[in-house]
Parts: C-alpha cells; sequence; structure tokens
C-alpha cells in the first residue's frame, strides 16, 4: 500500500519542483528586468535578462505593418507567452515600462491569445534605442483586424526595460 502510494506521488511529479533550474544570471548588459507576480528569479525579487538570454528561449517571426514603419516589416523576438511562462507569471495583467518612461498595461491573456512577441531584430537587424530598442513589443497586427486599433498600438512599448507582472 505504501509502496503504490509513493510510485503514485511520484509519478504525479510531487517534489519535483525542488529540482527545477533556477534562472542563470545575465553575463552581458540587463536588458530587460521582470518583477512582480513570478516565481523564477535571478536577482533578489526580480528576473534579468540580456540579449543572449533571451535570444537562447527561441526566436521567432512577425511580419506585419505597423503604424511606425513604411511597408511590412520583418520583426523577430520571444514569445512573450514563453518567457511568461519561464518567470512563473502568476498575474493577470502586465505592465510595460520603457526607457523613457512610457507606461502600458497589457492583459496576460494577449501574449497567447494573439502571439505578442518581443522583438530584438527588425528586417535581420538588432533594435537600437533609436531605432525603437533594443526590445519591442509587437503584435502580429496584419493577422486580425482587431488589433489594427490604438488599443494595440498603445500596449506595443518600444524601448521596453521593465515588465512587472500583477
Amino acid at each position: 500500500m505504501i509502496y503504490s502510494l509513493l510510485i503514485l506521488v511520484c509519478s504525479l511529479g510531487v517534489g519535483s519542483a525542488a529540482s527545477a533550474e533556477p534562472l542563470q544570471k545575465p553575463a552581458g548588459t540587463t536588458i530587460l528586468t521582470i518583477s512582480g507576480k513570478i516565481g523564477a528569479t535571478n536577482s533578489p525579487g526580480v528576473a534579468e535578462f540580456d540579449r543572449e538570454m533571451l535570444e537562447a528561449l527561441g526566436m521567432t517571426q512577425i511580419q506585419t505593418k505597423t503604424p511606425w514603419y513604411d511597408g511590412v516589416s520583418t520583426f523577430e523576438g520571444v514569445p512573450i507567452a514563453r518567457l511568461m511562462e519561464l518567470v512563473q507569471a502568476q498575474g493577470t495583467k502586465v505592465t510595460a515600462i520603457a526607457l523613457n518612461d512610457y507606461v502600458t498595461e497589457i492583459p496576460m491573456n494577449d501574449f497567447s491569445e494573439h502571439g505578442v512577441i518581443l522583438a530584438l531584430k527588425r528586417e535581420g537587424q538588432y533594435l537600437s534605442v533609436r531605432n525603437h530598442g533594443p526590445l519591442f513589443i509587437i503584435y502580429p497586427f496584419d493577422s486580425n483586424p482587431d488589433l489594427q486599433s490604438q488599443t494595440y498600438f498603445g500596449r506595443s512599448a518600444w524601448q521596453l526595460s521593465r515588465l512587472v507582472v500583477k
């Protein structure tokens, strides 16, 4: 009986959280800090990321028109839903804060529902601060006419530096 219970507990993965690896610390310059309701950190109360750490999560592309560039642009970046999963985000919304102190609030379900990315590149080139970087929240605006509105344009913070999960 006890043996059967032990097998059941092990098969359910109870205790596996103790074996989860903590987030690595950035080796390079930190370009993103995530705080708030998160379960995985690499500094006191926050998760910090450099560019290499973000790229290691797996990059994806979005081709879309935006109000900020002429024609269709190709953006490359990390799916924000994947990033939220990595930091074990527990909230329902995220406050995005840019280097210029621009602040916007984004419902957490936007990330998975719309496939929003944290873009590091446009047209194969890293985004500089001068050109909306180093990080830019990008929605696939052309994939759904509802996304082509001021609501979603306003959620697309450029020069992003911090995310606070609420």
